[in-house]
């Protein structure tokens, strides 16, 4: 499959942002968080009712196909739409004062066919409520019908995804803080992706919001010519709504999916504890304070440490290393104080991942990065085993990469990488992790540490820091270009400019008190 070029990449996000504008314009006084879940369930009953029609065409051409057998869809990852919950029907039904009503027994008529278990339990159902404006709901079907999210070839789906991923993103922004608990910027997401590089095998979150981790990671694949049934993607979430929209997410993506969700959370209902991933990718909550630590003291994955009752950090790191399997690596998200605190025990556990040999690579990453927190951030990849998978052996090492001055300003509040910034950081952490071979086979120079940007530190460096893992400490500073001028001549000159500026400041100051002289004098 051919890749789209950037003209299309940027034509597609152009009209998912023109399409958002057009529906934010209809919400009137209704939360984000509440009209999120409004528009995003019926861009997805648009979607999947264009593919039932499209298929539903095909077969129906085919003398030796039933168009009317849901089996036949399931075979092609088709969603069975029954008649009352096709888009023509709602559409037809836009300006009913029951249209609230239709577009809920839709949902409930999709989720009961057998064929389309996975979505059962998934579609909102709400939209008969009182307090949601009967006429914006009609709008919105009106306006979402003028658009067509699919066609014969795979571009459909990616544009239905890039509309998706547009909205959620959208969405996280107007809701701030609460937003982004169940979204990881697209940029942070493409880094952890592009370090990792999930080509095949089993990928998992533990606390997957919105799916986000699983949708870059099939692209990726997609990106670098392989198959997304290539790997296996499980997830948990804590959050019943946030857990319903990741479903949808991955099955707009055409994502197969093992998600899980109760209110439990991971820590105190692992709902897949048997599985050993190849990757892991995450970004848990920040310095969570009340996760119930002290009912888990005697836990088995503690194998570092007890993680302390009021926060979570070492925690999530520890669930995510039990989770790995002997040769997988994770790439975690977390507050940049998990790199250096030494209360509750937490330098304690770092110690001991890092004498363990699991911390592969930590970078420092730049403010401003996430919709819910101006903080900074690091990334943690961490390995079961730093000889394997064919990569050159760094037993004993970890790299360390300063990022914080990589990004540019998206908005006012919010900045981004670009392709050229995750670029530097993946393509930094591949040259110290591969063998001279695979480095001709990708086409990278040989790894040098890089002054105020990257460094390998062996364990005694470490150690030498008390186990601190703050990039900044191992990278130093940035060599300064020479520019071939001598410091006293520098100096000289530096000092007679700044002579010239007293000099200056004297006049004007001599000015101010003749002026004010005259304005006393006429008074």
């Amino acid at each position: 499959m051919s890749k789209p070029s950037s003209e299309t990449r940027t034509s597609d996000l152009d009209f998912a942002a023109d399409l958002f504008k057009a529906a934010d314009k209809m919400r009137g006084a209704l939360e984000p968080s509440e009209y999120k879940h409004v528009a995003l369930g019926l861009i997805f009953l648009k979607y999947i009712s264009e593919a039932f029609n499209s298929l539903h065409v095909k077969l129906a051409a085919d003398e030796f196909a039933d168009p009317e057998d849901p089996e036949e869809y399931l075979a092609e990852s088709v969603f069975w739409v029954p008649e009352s919950a096709r888009w023509q029907y709602l559409q037809d039904n836009a300006r009913s004062e029951n249209i609230g009503k239709i577009i809920d027994e839709a949902m409930e008529a999709i989720e009961a066919i057998p064929t389309n278990e996975s979505l059962k339990g998934v579609l909102p159902k709400n939209y008969a409520r009182p307090t949601l404006d009967k006429t914006m709901l009609g709008e919105l079907v009106d306006l979402f019908s003028n658009i067509k999210l699919h066609d014969d070839n795979d571009r459909a789906r990616d544009l239905l995804g890039r509309v998706y991923e547009y909205f959620i993103s959208g969405f996280a922004g107007a809701e701030g803080k609460r937003g982004g608990e169940f979204f990881t910027p697209r940029s942070v997401v493409r880094t952890l992706v592009e370090m990792l590089e999930p080509y095949k095998g089993r990928v998992y979150d533990p606390c997957c919001g919105s799916g986000g981790m699983f949708v870059q990671s099939e692209k990726f694949i997609q990106s670098q010519g392989g198959r997304p049934d290539d790997i296996a993607v499980y997830g948990q979430e804590i959050n019943h709504t946030t857990w319903r929209l990741a479903k949808m997410n991955l099955a707009v993506h055409g994502i197969d999916a093992d998600i899980r969700w109760n209110s439990q959370g991971s820590f105190h209902k692992d709902e897949l504890t048997e599985v050993k991933a190849d990757f892991i990718l995450a970004n848990p909550p920040f310095n969570i304070s009340d996760w119930g630590g002290e009912k888990l003291a005697e836990d088995a994955r503690w194998a570092y440490g007890v993680p302390p009752k009021g926060n979570a950090n070492f925690a999530w790191l520890q669930h995510i290393i039990h989770h790995l399997a002997p040769r997988g690596t994770a790439a975690v998200v977390l507050a940049n104080g998990s790199m250096s605190s030494m209360t509750s025990g937490e330098g304690e556990i770092r110690k001991q991942m890092i004498e363990g040999d699991r911390v592969d690579c930590m970078i420092a990453m730049p403010g401003q990065l996430f919709y819910s927190t101006q903080i900074p951030v690091c990334l943690w990849i961490l390995a079961r085993d730093k000889s394997a998978n064919g990569h050159r052996d760094r037993r004993g090492e970890t790299l360390f990469i300063d990022a914080r001055n990589l990004g540019f300003m998206a908005d006012r509040v919010r900045r981004e990488f670009s392709d050229a910034d995750i670029a530097q950081i993946s393509e930094t952490y591949h040259r110290w992790r591969s063998k001279p071979e695979a480095l001709v086979e990708r086409g990278l120079a040989a790894y040098a540490d890089e002054a105020g940007f990257c460094k390998s530190a062996d364990l005694e460096l470490i150690r030498k820091y008390d186990h601190v893992l703050t990039p900044g400490r191992y990278v130093g500073a940035a060599a300064v270009e020479d520019d071939g001028v001598p410091f006293e001549d520098k100096f000289a000159a530096l000092r007679a400019q700044l002579e010239g500026q007293f000099e200056e400041g004297r006049k004007l100051g001599a000015n101010v008190q003749d002026a004010l002289g005259r304005i006393t004098s006429d008074v």
